[in-house]
Formats: C-alpha cells, structure tokens, sequence
C-alpha cells in the first residue's frame, strides 16, 4: 500500500516517456520483448485486470535483494530462495546474483530506497523507464538540466527517490542488474508464467468484473478511486502496491495467484488496497506524536488496512471474508484456528479508538451517493 506522496507526479510521466524513449534501451537488450504485457478486461471496464512486465521484473529485483521484515511482507514467502533454485537448475548467473550484496548493503545503510518500490507504477513500459532513469543518472539528479518541463518534472519524481549520489549510484547499478537478470532469465521466466497462469487471469477478471467490482464501485466512487488498473504481479504477497493519482488513474498492484482455485486472494487484497487510505486516516487521527516518531503508527496502519479490508468485506460481499481472514493469517504465519475472524482480530489487535474511527469512515462512505 504505497502511504508517500511522491506517486503525485506519475500521470505527468506517463505523458512524456513516449517521447524521450524513442528506441530507448529495448529489444534484446533490454529483455522486454513486444506485446508481452496483458489487458485482461473489456476497454469499456472500468478498472480492468493486467499484467505488466517491467513492474513485476522491478519488485522481483527488490524481492531478491531485500530483507522483507513486514509482518505482512510485500513478497510471497520463499520468493528468493525459490527463484535462486530455479536460476541455479538452469545454470543461469546473472549480475543481479553478482551484485546482490553491494545493493542489499545500500538499502541497509537507506532503508528509504525500499520506497522506490513504486517506481514502476509510474512508467508504462521497461523502455521509458530506463530511458528517463539514464538521462536522470546523466543530469546528476538536477531537474534544472532537463530539457523539458515535463522532463524537469520526471527528474524531480525520481529525484525524491533517489536524491543522493550514493542513492544514485545504487539504481544505476540496480537497472543495469535488471537489464541482465531479464536478458538471461526473467523476460523468459515471466512468459512462462503468464502461459501457465493463463487460466488463473481469465477467473480474477470474471470475479472482478461480474462479481467484485461492482459490489465495491459505490465505496470505490466515493473515495475517489472510481476507475484505474488492477496489476496482477508474480512476486506480490498481501501487502499490495498503490498508487493515487486522482479518480481515474489509480493503480492497485496486487497478488498474481498460482491456481485458479486461488484466485480470490487477489480480490482479497484488493480490498486490502482500496481500504488503504482511510486505515490511514483512521490511526493518524487517533495516534500521538509521540507514536508516530517511534513507528508505531506504521505499525497500525498495516493492521488497520488489514482489518479495514475484512470490514469493507463484512459489508460488500460478506461470502469472502473467511477466506480473507484466513490469507492474511497464512500471509503472517499465523494458524487461522476454529473462528478466522476471531484469530484476525487478535492477530491484528488495533486499539478500540481506531477500529471505531475506521468503521463509521467506512459507514459513511457507503453510505454516500
């Protein structure tokens, strides 16, 4: 759930990569090759079901060169070791293998850099990505040396992420580990996966969009989060990637289930996103400042949206809130025991002044127009 305001800057991006990627870094090289993201849903749907390539080939870069220490991690368990397996079946080395430890080292010393985690978000392909990150990395950062507005504008997105030299330093040796990490395995590793997963994106979207969404569009319209894309992504466990950008430019990025008898977990954490703003809201109004300074406010938010999702359920589709509870639990190692819900207020215990703050929030957005 992406709580940073740097997103802000994503639609004007999009508007002007287009032109700056002119060739760019793709092809072979870049490991992209053509036509290889999917759009799932009709063009008329609000809210349509996708893959994309060059977002899950970033979250798998941070998944394997980060130590995921959520209680609800941002990746599935085992995700690196099970994808180390694999290379090393195919004798595949790479220089995302190779430089593992001098990047893992910079995100220790600035754990910030995690946050770029939402970078992608606001790219539409590995091709502008790469383009503005290299003329980013030439201009030393400086917005002032861009040659466009626009431009300016894109340097200063990524210049709130990376705004260091030493930060600097670690993406442009963190882009070119992925340019060879999809060259030698991904690109082909992520084909495969889509070809065997056909079947699970064909049911998320027939749940989502004949089922999901419209039982949640009445609290979706009346957050500002009417329209926008759903990104299913391979790495992803409950704890999704947003982005805001208005009422029809959102972004939830979530779960990519194995098996199509699992394809509710991405509708589970769908909720879990759509419900991220107003967890927010609910523990930042009703923490200390003394709690924000010592992280436990950050500790609140992630129950609250936990908790908060289960409650938009209660109230939506009431015929999926055990399964929810029982794969937030299994996403923190916990057993689900005779009562799920029970167990997920435990495990996700929230002081009674902000689950209440939460739930009359929830009863007057669904209570709007």
């Amino acid at each position: 759930m992406n709580q940073f305001a740097r997103a802000v800057a994503g639609v004007a991006i999009l508007g002007i990569v287009s032109a700056c990627a002119s060739g760019g870094m793709g092809g072979a090289g870049s490991g992209q090759g053509p036509g290889t993201d999917q759009t799932v849903s009709a063009p008329e749907q609000p809210w349509p079901i996708k893959t994309r390539e060059h977002v899950d080939l970033w979250l798998h870069g941070f998944a394997m060169v980060q130590e995921d220490t959520t209680f609800v991690p941002f990746f599935k368990r085992g995700y690196s070791s099970g994808m180390t397996v694999l290379k090393n079946r195919a004798n595949v080395i790479t220089q995302l293998d190779a430089n593992r430890d001098k990047l893992r080292a910079r995100l220790v010393l600035n754990p910030a850099l995690i946050n770029a985690q939402f970078v992608p978000l606001s790219f539409a392909s590995w091709d502008e990505l790469s383009e503005v990150t290299e003329q980013f990395l030439r201009a030393e950062g400086n917005p002032n040396a861009a040659q466009s507005r626009e431009m300016a504008m894109a340097f200063s997105f990524l210049a709130a992420n990376f705004p260091t030299g030493a930060d600097r330093d670690w993406l442009r040796l963190f882009v070119q580990s992925l340019r060879d990490e999809s060259s030698r395995f991904y690109h082909s590793y992520w084909l495969q996966q889509q070809r065997e997963r056909a079947g699970v994106l064909s049911v998320v979207d027939t749940l989502w969009q004949r089922a999901y969404r419209p039982k949640m569009q009445r609290f979706l319209n009346n957050t500002g989060q009417a329209s926008g894309d759903v990104i299913l992504s391979l790495p992803l466990n409950g704890e999704g990637r947003t982005q805001s950008n208005g009422k029809q430019a959102n972004i939830f990025t979530v779960t990519f289930p194995v098996r199509e008898s699992e394809s509710a977990e991405a509708i589970y954490v769908i909720a879990h996103e759509a419900i991220g703003n107003l967890a927010n809201t609910a523990v930042t109004d009703n923490i200390t400042p003394e709690q924000r300074r010592t992280g436990v406010g950050d500790r609140y938010t992630s129950a609250a949206a936990v908790r908060g999702g289960a409650m938009l359920l209660q109230r939506v589709a009431p015929e999926l809130v055990d399964g929810y509870a029982r794969y937030y639990l299994r996403a923190v190692n916990r057993p689900a025991g005779a009562n799920p819900m029970t167990t997920l207020a435990t495990v996700f215990s929230l002081p009674e002044t902000i689950r209440d703050a939460l739930s009359r929030q929830l009863e007057v957005v669904l209570g709007g127009i």
